[in-house]
């Protein structure tokens, strides 16, 4: 596959997109995806539309369609661009199907901008599912699950078939039920989609709902890794396997970490990836990687870090009975060389090249923990509102700054900020730093990639940490803050607090 076409440059506000809309501003970027905010205010035109009737006969000066009566004040829309040709024919066949469910956001137009396919949807408040922070409460990733299960089937029988599905395909109405939005479109069959061609979806809505899923949640978590494994085929399937699985009793899910992930303002890929696993009922595993290599590897190389570090460490504390610090140090380490090797073996055989940084952690009954790190990605400690950073840079700037060659402040604008010393997946048995922690009430773990530090400075994330207590609220706003500082590159943060005592 070759890489990903440029984002084209944004809309201009009062910009007059087609016949009816009027540019208020660019709201999020995403990969593939410009969302904004547009209205049907447009001066220019003698008269107004109505999207009750769809008469054109009304006068601007009118109040209401002289058609239908309808009120007539302006309208507000949430407009999708994308602009990867090779879903625009399937997506206009979609259209052209007209296509309604309950659990579907409304489109009401589709149009082409010069290159781009514009999409539009009323907009009454809604969010975005990029926008909210993991985990969702456990109540919510059942409602999502079981509504998102509903609307697969639906499009199945309507012989729809997704060709991605990924968080900026979700609307979020009154905080709390997950809608449909501006589907990536494979195919429109005659008739319903093929059995054979549906597990690809459940598998990706799967990936999703894990992401959401609360870390305490350890069966819903092992359910969705099955799903997206292939242990359902259909969402018919997967729907009846999810409802024998409430029936068991779920317990209290209190919210401890949260995380988030985003492609940044410059970028087109997101190449970061984060996850977290409960390894047992007393360790639990937190991790961030950002990839290098370009599209089809930084990505892979990312994802495959976390994965095999998390499915490794798991192997690896199966069978043991007793904990000691040495232990859990050592199953760190070797469970991190094996991501690494992991990764080194897969690039050998693709012949390309790809690599990571990663920073994760090991945490034994909130009381101890064991960070390690390869590359730039880092972990900080706030503790008694103190931000402490944990891990050590392995980049040039950083040896330079030890060195005593450069400030700590010409380093964060260095020529060279991106040449590092050691990554994951680029040599086998790569060195790797390992530090030890011992938490104390209050205290909270960061580990983030580059996108964050690199553009918030540090008083700075010590004082949003400090500010808000929930996780996931935390996450949102240092990845606000990174957009504001230049959003120049991906940032993905994972955030854990350590309960109050008591």
């Amino acid at each position: 596959m070759g890489p990903p076409l440029q984002r084209p440059a944004p809309f201009p506000p009062g910009m007059h997109l087609s016949e009816h809309y009027a540019v208020e501003g660019l709201v999020r970027l995403a990969e593939g995806r410009m969302f904004y905010l547009a209205n049907d205010d447009r001066p220019d035109r003698p008269r107004r539309f109505c999207w009750e009737c769809g008469s054109d006969e009304t006068v601007r000066s009118a109040a209401s369609c002289v058609s239908c009566g309808a009120d007539l004040s302006p309208r507000r829309f949430l407009v999708s661009v994308r602009w990867e040709r090779s879903g625009f024919d399937a997506f206009t066949r979609y259209f052209e199907r007209r296509i309604e469910h309950p659990g579907f956001a409304p489109l009401v137009d589709m149009f082409f901008q010069g290159p781009v396919l514009c999409t539009v949807t009323p907009w009454t408040g809604e969010g975005l599912l990029l926008d909210e922070g993991a985990p969702l409460a456990f109540d919510q990733v059942i409602d999502m699950a079981q509504r998102a299960t509903g609307m697969l089937a639906y499009l199945h029988n309507q012989g729809v078939q997704l060709s991605r599905l990924t968080r900026a395909n979700f609307l979020v109405r009154d905080g709390t039920r997950y809608l449909l939005f501006d589907p990536d479109i494979a195919a429109v069959y005659d008739g319903p989609v093929p059995e054979s061609e549906r597990v690809g979806e459940i598998q990706l809505l799967a990936d999703i709902l894990r992401r959401y899923t609360p870390i305490s949640a350890t069966r819903l978590q092992s359910f969705f890794a099955a799903a997206m494994q292939g242990a359902q085929t259909s969402a018919m399937a997967f729907g009846r396997a999810l409802e024998a699985l409430m029936q068991e009793p779920q317990g209290d899910h209190p919210v401890s970490a949260g995380a988030m992930s985003d492609v940044g303002l410059s970028r087109g890929l997101n190449e970061d990836n984060w996850g977290w696993a409960s390894l047992r009922d007393d360790i639990r595993i937190y991790v961030c990687a950002d990839g290098m290599g370009g599209h089809d590897k930084g990505e892979v190389a990312s994802q495959m870090a976390v994965d095999i570090l998390c499915a490794s460490a798991r192997e690896r504390l199966e069978h043991v009975d007793r904990i000691s610090p040495e232990r859990l140090e050592n199953v760190l380490e070797e469970s991190f060389q094996d991501a690494n090797n992991g990764i080194k073996e897969h690039s050998e055989v693709l012949r390309n090249d790809m690599g990571t940084t990663m920073v994760a952690a090991l945490v034994y009954e909130m009381r101890l923990a064991y960070v390690a790190n390869v590359g730039d990605s880092r972990a900080y400690l706030l503790r008694e509102g103190m931000l402490h950073q944990v891990t050590r840079d392995h980049s040039l700037v950083a040896r330079m700054v030890e060195q005593k060659r450069i400030t700590r402040e010409e380093a964060r604008n260095h020529p060279h900020s991106n040449i590092l010393l050691r990554t994951v997946g680029t040599e086998r048995n790569v060195d790797i730093d390992i530090f030890s922690v011992e938490l104390e009430a209050r205290d909270r773990l960061l580990m983030c990639s580059d996108g964050l530090w690199g553009e918030v400075e540090d008083e700075d994330i010590e004082s949003i940490l400090n500010h808000y207590e929930d996780p996931r609220v935390a996450c949102r706003e240092l990845i606000r803050a990174a957009h504001h500082g230049g959003g120049k590159d991906n940032i993905t943060v994972v955030l854990l607090t350590v309960p109050a005592a008591g």
